[in-house]
């Protein structure tokens, strides 16, 4: 969303986690969307704040029929790559193309969604605020289409082997996701539940399915970075962290970098129904 702070997610990151996003998707909403969406002609699929595309990539060789893919980011160079790398084929061999549009959310409008069979979102939730969640819901149930939302993260961390800093850290770190900024108060952890609740308030059926990351010795960058990324949040939220957490940060990182640190990283799935 648009705002005074805005985050880049380097396309270095998006690379590395999405195999680890492909794995942890929760396919039967894919099954149960493919039984929702219309039966014939082109579906017309908006993917909101689409990166570099991997929501297609995933999603569009799980769907049968013709698909067109309109992706939305304000990051023009996600956005080439996206396009450069676009999804397809479906899963009967029909044909799927692909436009991009430089989008900022938080100036989505009615028009930008005309005709859309499908509108799916990854990571987003989390990162909205209580009133951009709303606006966002109401111009997705005015589109009148299902709606699938992954990878929104819960506030549900566990790591093997276990070190007694792991909770504090945690908590900071929700507490981050939780943080106030010019935009408001972010949702972090409590997306899911806020979104499930307001999409049911529109008269919608959610299908909430978990679908976290479970991070071994085959992540170990991944696991690395993650980590890596976790902690300068919980230090960021709580300054007084950042000295004790030093040896604690080594030590993980060099379990994560072995192939030493088990991680699973909680998330939810969404699929909306009308």
């Amino acid at each position: 969303m648009s705002g005074a702070e805005v985050i880049r997610v380097s396309p270095e990151w998006l690379a590395l986690r999405e195999p680890a996003d492909a794995e942890a998707r929760a396919r039967d909403l894919a099954e149960a969307l493919e039984r929702a969406l219309p039966v014939s002609g082109s579906r017309v699929i908006h993917d909101l704040g689409c990166g570099t595309g991997s929501m297609g990539r995933w999603l569009a060789p799980l769907l049968t029929g013709p698909q067109h893919w309109i992706l939305h980011d304000r990051d023009e160079e996600l956005l080439a790559r996206a396009v450069a790398d676009g999804p397809g084929p479906a899963a009967d061999g029909a044909a799927v193309t692909v436009a991009a549009m430089s989008t900022d959310l938080a100036r989505l409008n009615s028009d930008d969604l005309a005709g859309a069979n499908l509108i799916t979102a990854s990571a987003l939730l989390d990162m909205l605020t209580g009133e951009e969640l709303d606006r966002l819901a109401v111009l997705c149930a005015g589109a009148g289409c299902p709606i699938l939302l992954t990878l929104s993260v819960v506030g549900r961390v566990e790591m093997a082997p276990a070190d007694p800093l792991d909770r504090r850290v945690a908590a900071a770190f929700d507490a981050h996701q939780r943080r106030t900024t010019q935009r408001g108060r972010l949702l972090g952890p409590d997306a899911v539940e806020v979104a499930a609740e307001t999409f049911r308030g529109l008269g919608a059926e959610v299908i909430v399915r978990p679908s976290p990351w479970r991070l071994g010795p085959r992540h170990s960058e991944l696991t690395a970075q993650w980590f890596s990324g976790w902690v300068d949040a919980a230090c960021e939220q709580e300054a007084e962290l950042v000295g004790e957490l030093e040896p604690y940060a080594r030590r993980r990182l060099e379990q994560a970098h072995a192939g030493k640190l088990v991680v699973t990283v909680g998330h939810d799935d969404l699929l909306v129904l009308w």
